[in-house]
């Protein structure tokens, strides 16, 4: 009779979850708003960034515009700095993040990811003459550079050896002047920011050989805006279904980096 009672117990409050999930009124909120706010850093390019006229493009730009479109709503975009983007999505500065970032447990606890829909990972730049630093193992004796609050700084960690400073900039482009200027070794950041910057200036930076990590990148949400959560999630499935994220990785990366069955 216990156990039966626990079990009725446990199908109510499971019940009474769902109907609280179900009902968070989130994405109401957004439709009659008429526009979904999105924090970003407007300075991680390929993702998201300003061009010499104040532009915002990239990938996420596009991805999220043809949500919008999809979902009959307008896209705000909100930038902000990103050691403290979490605390801004809790403080309702905007509804959701959308700009490359990595999912990963200890961000998970703080917020609600939607599927991954990019595959990216984290690599070590180099000064284009740099001759001691051939593959991973070789960094020894070195000061490493990333962003404030980005994955690479976990990914720092998972190095051979660790860095015998390690500075965190407000962005990437500041790391790479301090690159250049040797005041230090290596920038760890994300594989496709990485590849953009070396790709606009030839002949001034390379790529270790290698992948320190491999990491997904997912929106990310209130733990309370279930709906919102599940209606960008269903859009994003129908614009992978239909091939509007291959072509939108292509425009961006010249490869497909959307497709959930490479993972």
């Amino acid at each position: 009779m216990k156990k039966l009672l626990v079990l009725v117990s446990c199908i109510c409050l499971s019940l009474l979850a769902v109907s609280a999930f179900a009902g968070d009124g989130s994405w109401d909120r957004v439709k009659k708003d008429g526009k979904l706010v999105i924090g970003l850093d407007d300075s991680f390019p390929p993702m998201g960034y300003r061009l010499a006229d104040g532009k915002l493009v990239g990938f996420d730009i596009d991805a999220a515009e043809e949500v919008g479109k999809r979902l009959g709503i307008r896209i705000d975009w909100q930038p902000t700095a990103w050691d403290g983007v979490i605390h801004s999505l809790d403080a309702k500065k905007f509804d959701c993040i959308w700009n490359g970032m990595t999912i990963t447990d200890e961000r998970a606890k703080q917020v609600a990811f939607s599927k991954p829909y990019l595959m990216d990972g984290q690599i070590a730049i180099v000064n284009f003459k740099e001759k001691r630093f051939r593959a991973l193992k070789d960094l020894k004796n070195f000061k490493a550079g990333t962003q404030k609050g980005s994955s690479g700084i976990e990914a720092v960690k998972k190095l051979a050896n660790a860095p015998t400073e390690l500075k965190e900039y407000e962005d990437y482009p500041k790391a790479l002047l301090d690159l250049e200027a040797g005041r230090i070794d290596v920038v760890v950041v994300d594989n496709v920011t990485g590849r953009d910057m070396i790709a606009k200036r030839p002949g001034k930076f390379k790529i270790i050989p290698g992948m320190i990590s491999r990491e997904p990148f997912g929106v990310a949400f209130r733990k309370g805006d279930g709906e919102l959560r599940t209606k960008v999630q269903q859009t994003l499935d129908k614009m992978v279904r239909d091939g509007a994220m291959a072509k939108i990785s292509r425009k961006w990366f010249a490869v497909d980096l959307t497709n959930p069955k490479k993972f």
